[in-house]
């Protein structure tokens, strides 16, 4: 099959409406535009969201503005700080932190950041780590390891 022979499925296709062109056709006289006014003229009309000069709704509610990336990707969130509950020399992995309460659930990827202060030795893994929470646990003698 060639690009050239593909079709539009039947029913996929319309005929354009064809207007004024006699009233026989059914879209005669006013062309389906009604009888005068803005919106009857060519090139007439109101742009979107124009509320006849009422203050539009997209005005009114700013924080209703911009857009939601929906790619985003959510973190846990643990501070370098709240890792002084485990023991020194352990092994801190997802399970740990999801045993100990640091994080809600294994469903969303773990990163840990260099808030505070770390006083032992600890093998920290995770999905993500920031560069202060990274240098703050190798400075104590851990080690660093991304899930």
């Amino acid at each position: 099959m060639r690009q050239d022979e593909v079709r539009s499925p039947l029913g996929a296709k319309h005929k354009a409406k064809r207007v004024g062109r006699g009233d026989g056709s059914g879209h005669g006289t006013y062309s389906g535009r009604g009888c005068k006014g803005q919106k009857a003229r060519s090139g007439g009309g109101v742009r979107l969201g124009f509320e006849g000069g009422q203050l539009p709704l997209i005005k009114r509610l700013p924080r209703k503005r911009g857009f939601t990336n929906i790619f985003k990707t959510e973190y846990n969130i643990v501070n370098v700080a709240r890792l002084d509950v485990f023991p020194s020399g352990s092994e801190v992995n997802l399970e740990e932190l999801l045993k100990a309460g640091l994080i809600k659930s294994l469903a969303c990827p773990t990163k840990i950041l260099g808030d505070g202060d770390i006083h032992h030795s600890l093998s920290v893994k995770a999905n993500k780590f920031s560069t202060a929470a990274e240098r703050k646990i190798v400075a104590a003698g851990g080690k660093v390891e991304r899930a």
